[in-house]
């Protein structure tokens, strides 16, 4: 019996496969569907089909400055695909678009929004909570000295000194070993280089008219081995996104357009994402709901977006549902035909702390180029 592929060959072969297609086609200078600015200049007429190769590099990382030792991840990614267009009616479109390529990590890898490290506190307070364990059972052993008073008073004091020294010289080693070795090792500062990891995206988009789109795309993460938090195997993302554009979109400052066409680069996003961890486990999902503004200042295109992520947690974390609140900034610029220079930033506030999670910030950010030819 010839061995079962993995799933990372298998999304390898789909890329290839669409990329060859293209190939044999033809392609348009176009930038990339995954950095909001698919589809071209020119609208596809009805039936007429588009195909063109893509290359996307990005350097991006993220900071969880709620969670205790404030872990940090980075990454640089170099990917390659297709994107595949179709013209609709009432200019309308559909397309696909599918990359794979490396991720070289930094730190931890790239996760779903929200994962819990299962078993650890926040660095305060699991601190202060085994330090209180240590209290509790220093105390059971001191009320066991005072019920056993026939001991002698020597006796006991002999072993309250002895056990507050071998406590405090035990309860120092042990602190200093679990967050000195394990959890500066893969949380400190400097996140040292981890390794290669494979990263995979595929999006369908159906765009019927020039006001609404619809999406679906899957992230597929390949972790190449066991590392710290990180657990070999294939980790899932997928999302379903609706954007109703309120405007024509076409809202330019610099060719003297005021506030009056603002309402123009308004839109509204509705995105669902859900996620499993390497090994299986379900993460959670959460639901950005939020309001958006799009503009351009001469050839630099902006978008800022944000408002509330209704996030629901997986049960392995313990946690309750909660109602986060974030938002992101994102800027293009091309600087020839078919490149374009990016760079975004998502701050997410969560509002809500518990075991192994915490109130406070978590901040991705990211700049790179794509191409197309």
């Amino acid at each position: 019996m010839s061995p079962r592929p993995s799933p990372v060959r298998s999304l390898l072969k789909a890329v290839l496969g669409l990329v060859g297609l293209g190939l044999n086609l033809g392609w348009c200078c176009q930038p990339a569907l995954s950095h909001g600015a698919a589809g071209g200049d020119e609208p596809l007429r009805p039936g007429e089909f588009r195909a063109r190769p893509v290359v996307t590099i990005e350097g991006h990382g993220g900071h969880e400055n709620n969670l205790g030792g404030r872990p940090q991840h980075y990454a640089i990614d170099g990917q390659f695909g297709a994107v595949l267009e179709w013209g609709l009616p009432h200019e309308g479109r559909f397309a696909i678009e599918a990359q794979i390529g490396p991720a070289f990590v930094w730190g931890e890898a790239e996760h779903f929004y929200g994962r819990v490290h299962v078993g650890e506190e926040g660095h305060d307070d699991g601190h202060d909570e085994e330090h209180a364990g240590h209290e509790e059972r220093h105390g059971e052993m001191d009320h066991h000295g005072d019920h056993d008073d026939d001991h002698g008073e020597g006796h006991a004091e002999h072993h309250d000194e002895d056990h507050e020294d071998d406590h405090g010289e035990a309860h120092a080693e042990h602190h200093a070993e679990d967050h000195g070795g394990d959890h500066d090792h893969y949380h400190g500062s400097g996140s040292p280089y981890r390794r290669a990891d494979i990263k995979g995206y595929l999006k369908t988009l159906y765009q019927p008219n020039d006001r609404l789109a619809i999406s679906f795309t899957w992230w597929p993460y390949y972790v190449t081995q066991d590392q710290g938090e990180d657990i070999q195997g294939l980790k899932n993302e997928i999302a379903a996104q609706v954007i109703w554009a309120l405007g024509d979109g076409d809202v330019n400052f610099a060719l003297g357009d005021g506030l009056e066409s603002i309402v123009d680069g308004l839109f509204i996003s509705v995105e669902n994402r859900t996620g499993w961890e390497s090994e299986g486990t379900y993460l959670g999902n959460y639901t950005d709901s939020w309001l958006g503004f799009g503009f351009y200042i001469d050839q630099l295109n902006v978008t800022i977006s944000g408002g509330p992520r209704f996030y629901t947690p997986g049960s392995y974390s313990g946690l309750s549902q909660r109602t986060d609140w974030g938002g992101e900034l994102e800027l293009e610029y091309p600087i020839r035909e078919g490149v374009v220079l990016f760079a975004h930033w998502e701050p997410v506030y969560s509002t809500q702390g518990g075991p192994g999670w915490g109130t406070g910030w978590q901040h991705h950010f990211g700049t790179g180029v794509s191409l197309s030819f």
